[in-house]
């Protein structure tokens, strides 16, 4: 599968979900984010990714672009909104089913729970590792409106995995394996799209070339390759970098305290105390010494950014 190669302009993304405030984890991502193609002279866009049916909060959208604006990330050209491009996502779902790479399914989660937790001959006890789609409309119905018909259920679209891994070289964090389990979803029973189909789509749409994400977005990525491949599209480079952790190890949360961008500035913290620190825990600056965004362009290298998970909630941004 084809990367883009060194002579490419470098282009990159900025995707908030306004499903929460941003915080110091968010913040640090998309600051090397930004940074890694800025470095490089290239140009950034910003989505909003705000598809997430219920967990979508009014007003979150303008108050993560308030928040990069003032952490000084900037980005090219207009703003895109995920809501405003569902047409161009089942488009490209009705590109899958075309081609034999996606088919409906009618399965609740409740049912996908239960079969994949059903004692399975030869096993001693149900799978530990989640719910894994086990096929069972695969080849059942001829279309979504067939499956409609049949069943009085309104059917999602599900990719066939006909591969337990798809390994790819990650940026950061080296090779992977690439592990994929099970048919999954790409388009919900509302028509709407699944996180993997419109993140391919607009990364493609957009002429992405690199993305720079937490790392627990890891796992996505050998199921949006396959949709790169099955679409004919091209893949961007991808580097996933640790999340921002509290004192318990686990992801930066409200149980943490509010590491919010908005609390801290409510707090009387300045943007450059904020990017100090951020740039101090990515092992850009060997001190937390506020600094603009702007000032770490020239001497950007990911290879500084420590491997490991780094905290967030003894920031000491307030008193």
């Amino acid at each position: 599968m084809s990367q883009q190669n060194a002579a490419d302009p470098v282009v990159g993304r900025l995707a908030p979900s306004p499903t929460g405030a941003l915080h110091l984890g968010n913040a640090r991502t998309f600051l090397l984010a930004w940074l890694s193609v800025r470095s490089k002279g290239g140009r950034l866009s910003l989505r909003i990714e705000d598809i997430d049916g219920p967990r979508v909060k009014p007003s979150a959208a303008a108050a993560a672009i308030e928040d990069l604006r003032w952490l000084g990330l900037d980005w090219d050209g207009e703003i895109v909104v995920q809501s405003t491009r569902l047409e161009v996502y089942a488009k490209a779902a009705q590109c899958l089913v075309a081609v034999g790479a996606a088919y409906p399914c009618v399965c609740t989660r409740k049912e996908v729970e239960e079969a994949a937790s059903a004692p399975h001959e030869g096993d001693a006890q149900a799978p530990s590792d989640g719910a894994v789609y086990p096929g069972t409309c695969r080849g059942r119905f001829a279309s979504l409106e067939d499956a409609k018909a049949k069943t009085g259920r309104d059917a999602a679209l599900r990719m066939r995995v006909d591969l337990g891994e798809l390994p790819f070289d990650d940026r950061f964090c080296g090779p992977q394996r690439g592990a994929i389990s099970g048919d999954f979803v790409v388009q919900k029973r509302d028509g709407g799209p699944a996180y993997q189909l419109a993140v391919v789509v607009d990364d493609a749409a957009f002429g992405v070339t690199e993305v720079v994400r937490a790392d627990d977005l890891l796992p996505s990525t050998p199921r949006q390759l396959l949709l790169y491949r099955a679409l004919g599209l091209r893949p961007p480079s991808f580097a996933h970098v640790p999340l921002v952790v509290g004192h318990d190890g686990l992801r930066l949360a409200k149980r943490h305290g509010d590491t919010s961008l908005r609390h801290l500035r409510e707090c009387g913290a300045s943007a450059a105390a904020v990017v100090g620190f951020l740039a101090w825990s990515s092992g850009l600056r060997s001190e937390a010494e506020p600094c603009s965004a702007r000032e770490l362009v020239e001497s950007f290298d990911l290879a500084r950014v420590p491997k490991g998970p780094v905290r967030g909630d003894d920031h000491g941004l307030t008193v």
